[in-house]
């Protein structure tokens, strides 16, 4: 598969390894690489609107919640970012 290297985001973007769990701003930046809403992205992975808003809120808000490591490979591969 073709890499990105060119694309805006790509350079901020951090390189996970399989079974990390990702931090709010690795689920916003892969959300803003792929270009999707936060609704289409949670049902990318058949996941719901207030889930995903919980993955990318900040890890102090009380609503924040960790996306399983599983859940964002998913998101990556689907969207066509992984492998990384």
């Amino acid at each position: 598969m073709p890499t990105m290297a060119n694309h805006p985001n790509r350079s901020r973007a951090r390189v996970l390894e399989p079974g990390v769990t990702p931090t709010p701003q690795d689920v916003r930046d892969a959300r803003a690489a792929a270009g999707h809403s936060q609704s289409l992205a949670a049902a990318i992975i058949h996941g719901t609107l207030r889930a995903w808003q919980g993955w990318e809120a900040d890890e102090s808000a009380p609503d924040h919640r960790r996306m399983h490591p599983g859940l964002f490979e998913l998101y990556m591969i689907k969207t066509g970012q992984w492998p990384l």
